[in-house]
């Protein structure tokens, strides 16, 4: 192997043992994070750390991968500072075990920026593989200074023994800078210089040389060559020029260097070649070693006793200035004032005697106070009079803030502010001291939360308003001493004005000229040192007290506001006093708008706000146009007044709740709030989340709006941001906002959510998700888990089993009620169906499912009109459509999980005594054991039906609330369709059978169930057990002709022409009406429903017509027919009836007039269904007419006649599409059945019994029989099931049944009414 050759092993081992010992030590890594914190890292770099950060923590191996993938997508998209995201993505390698890739980021970091690495980021990686490169550089940096030093021997100096006693501690390169000859610093900085240049360019060099054999030496049998170190030629002055030298020597003696590195740093100014010179107190030379450019900061003293005197130097001194002034101020504020016009507010003696308004204007240039935070002086920068950020050191030994020494040269001085001696240098500036850097940042972190204040030593200031402008001050207070002298001298005397004068007109003005100081300072640190001082803020309050003047009362304000929003202890002084802020609450309603960011920065508390009646004024402030000409603050008045806002309304009692979100909604001030989600400010934006989630839960239809216009972009840029609290704050309003109408809408948002925004969104949430109380938490996990489900559901996904697992242990925490009700609402609401406000449609749609879909309609209707919104039904089919599809998406997810663990939830929550989550958790699990059988065959089933099969029959047989046993019967109805199902049932059918029967009439869906059940039991006679329930005895009025049941009430009619009304009581009928109004037997009665009249027909001739009331029926008119009325059926227009002789007769209610049908057939029997009259005929023909067009047609054909012996049609029935017609059992069938549409024969009931009468129902068929028995056949089997007997010597004239068909109704020739029920 060729000498200085670098293999891929060798890269590979060192920068693995930096990985290694960068991601073991947390502290490295934040101390390298730090060094590229002044870079002003973006957002998304910030939030790449913390993933990394993440990443290293977490002992889940699926949690780590998912994090350094989102890591690894936002470095590749980083476009700013290049440094820290290679360096980050170097570190996402390395977890990743991509150790090349690794090593290849790091190095781009190397060619980014060579100098931070070697100091910073990588020293020792620098010495181990770069260093050993160098030697040539070395050489040629040894052999420059070697030259510039023996040009000009230092001369020698004799230091007096008295000399200040600093002189200990100043460094030795100060010493022998300040001896030198201005060619000799000069020629030395510049080398100093090239040689940082130098190394910084031969770093990038072989960093790109490295990563050439990284790449191009997999096998590491042909190996590259190193490359050429650069190397400039320097003659005295002239350079420019380039020379190239070998770096294959020796290593030997690089190894055989002493670097004199601390901190394992290498600089070439510590070589043994200069260890000869030290400097002792005496004035003797004894360096150890060879002065670096980076000494420590020496009192300027040192070099003002030290340096030759220079007759045309300057001699300036701030504090000469300041200290005149003060004693022109003394006497000014100490002469005799007017009589008082202007009422004292007193403070406290603690107060006055560390505050008075004179120790406020002391002197400036005081001496930097001690005490055990104190910061060294030579921490201390002589301009700004701040601890450094980025200090330089001149040639002349003194050290400066780098932007205040630059601002000096710029403007045309060419000496040191400090010696005034002559720089060499121009306006180019050394590098930055690192030394003395590394020196500040070590005594920051043994003094945590510290800035230092030339006015008030070591201070805690609040980073966003105070410190920022401390550490920025401007070097304008040396440049421009003279400008800032006369300001201050005036500010001096406005203060003691303000403090001291009994003259109100005296304090006015100098409030006026405070302000016009403080706008011509443009908040000066010193200036805010000396307002913020209690006595001087206690004076702009009791002048406002007293003053009238709108120019006055506005500056305090301003000032007061100016002053707050960068120092707290001003904010402290005026919360001592409660009427402070009532005072300018009640100046912002008068219309100082500007008071209102000053009662923002009081954050007073919300209950005494709304006492103050301040929520009106708020909302006017939110309208564009009422804020008026209002100063320019450090926030507008407008996020003044939705920060407030949100404040009253996150902290407000239900009812004031109420009545301020009435007002909020009724001002229309929504879109005005949804600006400011788009705000500069944090606090603003979550004001305005919490604004507009209040107003979504009080009034729901105002989500569309926000909906519709809201940006949410800025919403998910905070969400890393913000504490916990508002995390949760801008979840649930992210979680409500998708509670809309149509899923498609919903869907687009969540598009956005997943999209938009610097980080994964999802990927905060989960980790949001993982620290979130539970009683939080499964909102969280709603949203997250929407999110998760706008793809296709995969096998496996990290977030929805973390999502479903959360959501599963909340609802089983039954220590905590709260948390299940709020996992068991979310689960239903991921149903996805809503109304127009946002209200769930999950209890609506289900009943809707099971056929009782009259209170879903009539809902919709209602929410429709109430909103006016117009559905199109072509939107309508493709929103259904993509509601479908969501609810089956979902469902499928939850089921799955665990095999149906939340089942077993679910089953926990139905047996829990809490009636809220008693009715979500039994929509929760009829909706998902309904989907199952929608799903595809998962082998779910059987788990759902273990969980919870016995709970659903407990609820459907015993439950009062008829919705609730709805619900249990969807789910039944799954297992109905499961073979395993159906017989773990079997055991329950008695109930099942009795809760279906009903439900029957009003549910479609117990129809069905009963259709299968009677299939799978036609032979049980459990299932058709009949009882009797009650018989009256009606033989004073002779035989029971004609029954018929409307409204809850039955109606009987009788031979001697008498109608009796019955109530229904259960197990008895009660009379409670009699009337006798015909004269001769009733023959029929009939029910027209839709006028709600009773219709009866007798012998005598007539047509009478009774309305049905509550308490019985009322004679309304009576029709005269001609004929005898043997059977009657009515419609709206018209009433068909049998006459004494041949055909039909047709009477039409109008004119009174009748026509004769069908005059060749005798008709024993009608029925009437839809503008069609079916007529059965002596002869046992069935003929249907169509009343309309007049046309008939044959349904069965007429048998001729026998000998001695007829075969009529004696009862039609029309029920369900089929016509049921009973006649003799000359040919085998006593009933046949035709269907209605085609007049195919489609079944026959076999009985030897003459058939004189029949009642259909929704399962049964009842024949009234001549020998008074009655048969109940199968109405899907076509099998009798059983045989009632009243008595073997009357005949059954008349059935009916009531309008669940529960109840049957028999007539006899005795005069007796039976009823019989399903027992």
């Amino acid at each position: 192997m060729a000498a200085g050759t670098t293999t891929p092993a060798h890269i590979l081992h060192h920068t693995a043992t930096f990985f290694a010992e960068t991601l073991s030590r947390p502290h490295l890594r934040r101390h390298v994070f730090s060094a590229f914190s002044n870079r002003l890292p973006s957002k998304s770099l910030v939030f790449a750390s913390q993933t990394i950060e993440n990443a290293i923590s977490t002992t889940s191996s699926s949690i780590r991968s998912s994090s350094l993938r989102l890591a690894e997508k936002l470095l590749s998209r980083a476009s700013d500072n290049t440094c820290l995201s290679s360096f980050l993505l170097s570190l996402a390698y390395s977890l990743s075990h991509r150790p090349v890739d690794a090593s290849l980021s790091l190095l781009d970091v190397f060619r980014a920026d060579p100098s931070l690495c070697r100091r910073e980021i990588a020293p020792f990686l620098f010495e181990e593989m770069f260093l050993s490169h160098f030697l040539p550089v070395l050489d040629w940096y040894n052999h420059h200074r070697s030259n510039i030093l023996a040009s000009n021997p230092t001369p020698s100096y004799n230091l007096d023994s008295n000399s200040d006693e600093r002189l200990s501690i100043a460094s030795n390169s100060t010493t022998l800078l300040s001896k030198m000859s201005g060619d000799q610093a000069s020629a030395l900085k510049d080398l100093e210089r090239d040689y940082e240049d130098l190394l910084d360019e031969n770093c990038r060099i072989f960093a790109g040389y490295f990563k050439e054999v990284l790449l191009q030496n997999k096998d590491e049998k042909n190996l590259v060559a190193p490359p050429s170190i650069f190397l400039p030629i320097r003659s005295n002055i002239e350079r420019g020029d380039e020379i190239v030298v070998s770096s294959d020597e020796d290593k030997k003696m690089i190894n055989s260097q002493e670097f004199g590195s601390t901190n394992r740093r290498y600089n070439p100014m510590w070589t043994e070649a200069d260890k000869s010179i030290e400097l002792s107190n005496n004035g003797t030379k004894n360096l150890s070693r060879f002065p670096s450019f980076f000494p420590e900061r020496v009192s300027p003293r040192f070099f003002t006793r030290n340096q030759v005197d220079d007759p045309n130097a300057t001699h300036y001194s701030s504090s000469d200035s300041e200290a005149e002034t003060e004693e022109t101020i003394k006497p000014m504020a100490l002469f005799d004032s007017q009589p008082a016009h202007k009422q004292k507010r007193p403070f406290s003696a603690e107060e006055s005697s560390r505050s008075s308004p004179f120790s406020v204007m002391g002197d400036v240039d005081s001496s930097i106070g001690g005490g055990k935070h104190t910061p060294p002086k030579d921490f201390v920068c002589p301009i700004t009079t701040h601890i450094f950020d980025d200090p330089v050191t001149l040639e002349t030994g003194q050290t400066y803030e780098r932007k205040a020494i630059q601002e000096w040269l710029e403007r045309g001085n060419s000496t040191c502010p400090i010696t005034r001696q002559k720089l060499h240098t121009g306006t180019v500036l050394p590098k930055t001291n690192y030394v003395l850097k590394r020196l500040i940042a070590s005594w920051k972190e043994q003094n945590p939360g510290s800035d230092y204040s030339p006015y008030g030593g070591v201070q805690a200031v609040s980073e966003s308003k105070f410190g920022a402008s401390i550490r920025l001050a401007s070097p304008n207070s040396v440049i421009s001493q003279a400008t800032v002298d006369a300001t201050m001298s005036e500010l001096r005397l406005a203060i003691t004005d303000l403090c001291t004068s009994e003259v109100l007109r005296d304090a006015e003005m100098a409030v006026l000229r405070i302000e016009r100081c403080w706008q011509e300072a443009n908040a000066d640190s010193e200036m805010m040192a000396m307002l913020s001082k209690p006595p001087v803020v206690n004076g702009f309050v009791e002048t406002m007290f007293n003053s009238v003047d709108t120019k006055v009362l506005r500056s305090i304000v301003f000032l007061l506001t100016e002053l707050g929003s960068r120092d707290d202890n001003v904010i402290q002084t005026l919360k001592r006093v409660d009427s402070d802020v009532e005072c300018f609450v009640e100046l912002f309603k008068k219309g100082l708008i500007e008071a209102l960011v000053l009662v923002h920065l009081l954050r007073p508390a919300a209950e005494s706000l709304v006492d103050m009646d301040i929520v009106d004024y708020l909302l006017e402030v939110l309208d564009d146009n009422a804020n008026g000409d209002v100063p320019k603050m450090y926030i507008t008045a407008k996020t003044a007044a939705v920060i407030l806002l949100g404040q009253i309304l996150q902290n407000s009692n239900e009812a004031t709740l109420t009545e301020i979100l009435k007002s909020v909604l009724s001002a229309k001030v929504i879109e005005k709030v949804l600006s400011s989600l788009e705000a500069e400010r944090v606090e603003e934006k979550v004001a305005a989340v919490s604004i507009l989630l209040r107003c979504m839960l009080e009034d729901g239809k105002c989500r569309n709006i926000i909906a519709s216009k809201a940006k949410l972009a800025g919403v998910l840029e905070i969400f890393v941001d913000v504490n916990d609290y508002e995390r949760f704050e801008i979840v649930h309003f992210l979680s409500e906002l998708i509670k809309l109408n149509r899923r498609s809408l919903n869907e687009q948002i969540l598009h956005i959510l997943k999209e938009e925004g610097t980080f994964s969104t999802m990927h905060s949430l989960l980790t949001y998700l993982q620290n979130t109380p539970q009683t939080q938490s499964p909102i969280v996990a709603g949203l997250l888990l929407q999110l998760d489900l706008l793809v296709e559901p995969r096998k496996m996904s990290i977030y929805r089993e973390e999502v479903i697992d959360a959501l599963i242990s909340s609802l089983r925490n039954s220590e905590s009620p709260v948390a299940q009700i709020s996992a068991a609402e979310t689960l239903l609401s991921l149903q996805g169906r809503f109304s127009y406000s946002g209200k769930s449609l999950s209890r609506a749609i289900l009943l809707k499912r099971a056929g009782i879909d009259r209170s879903y309609r009539a809902f919709m209707r209602k929410d429709q009109r109430r909103h006016n919104v117009s559905a199109d039904p072509q939107d309508t089919m493709e929103e259904e459509k993509a509601a479908e599809d969501w609810e089956k998406r979902v469902a499928f997810v939850l089921v799955s999980h665990e095999f149906g663990l939340l089942f077993e939830a679910l089953a926990e929550g139905l047996d829990n005594t809490n009636e809220d989550l008693y009715s979500i958790c039994l929509m929760t699990a009829s909706w998902l054991v309904h989907m199952l059988s929608i799903l595809p065959d998962t082998g779910i089933v059987g788990a759902a039906r273990v969980c919870l099969l016995k709970r659903f029959v407990s609820i459907f047989r015993s439950d009062k609330n008829t919705e609730n046993r709805v619900l249990s019967m969807i789910a039944l109805n799954t297992f109905v369709h499961d073979p395993e199902g159906l017989h773990d049932l079997s055991v329950h059918m008695k109930d099942i059978l009795k809760g279906l029967r009903e439900l029957k009439k009003s549910s479609v869906m117990a129809f069905e169930m009963l259709k299968v059940l009677s299939e799978e039991h036609d032979t049980s006679a459990d299932l058709w057990n009949h009882q009797e329930l009650c018989q009256e005895d009606c033989s004073e009025n002779g035989e029971v002709l004609t029954i018929t049941c409307f409204k809850g009430k039955l109606f009987s009619g009788h031979s001697d022409g008498t109608i009796k009304v019955w109530a229904n009581k259960g197990s008895m009928i009660q009379i409670i009406q009699e009337v006798r109004e015909h004269t001769k037997p009733v023959t029929s009665l009939a029910v027209l429903q839709s006028t709600d009249n009773l219709y009866s027909g007798s012998l005598d001739r007539t047509v009478r017509v009774w309305s049905v009331e509550e308490d019985g029926i009322h004679f309304e008119q009576v029709e005269e027919m001609k004929d005898q009325i043997n059977s009657l059926v009515v419609a709206n227009s018209m009433a068909c009836y049998i006459p004494q002789g041949a055909g039909v007769k047709v009477h039409t209610w109008n004119n009174g007039s009748s026509k004769l049908l069908n005059q060749n057939k005798y008709a024993k029997c009608l029925a009437l269904l839809q503008g069609k009259l079916y007529c059965g005929c002596q002869d046992n023909s069935i003929q249907e007419i169509d009343l309309v067009t007049g046309t008939m047609g044959n349904i069965q054909n007429g048998s001729k006649k026998l000998i001695k012996r007829a075969s009529p049609i004696y009862a039609l029935q029309v029920h369900d599409g089929f016509i049921y017609a009973a006649s003799s059992s000359f040919d085998g069938s006593i009933v046949k059945i035709w269907s209605t549409s085609n007049y195919n024969l489609v079944g026959s009931l076999a009985s030897t019994m003459e058939v004189r009468t029949m009642a259909v129902g929704s399962e049964l068929i009842y024949l009234g029989c001549k020998g008074g028995t009655v048969e109940v056949w199968c109405k899907n089997k076509y099998n009798k099931v059983e045989t009632l007997q009243t008595c073997s010597t009357t005949k059954i004239h008349c059935l009916a049944l009531d309008a669940n068909h529960d109840m049957l109704l028999v007539g006899t020739s005795e005069g007796r009414i039976q009823s019989w029920t399903l027992s």
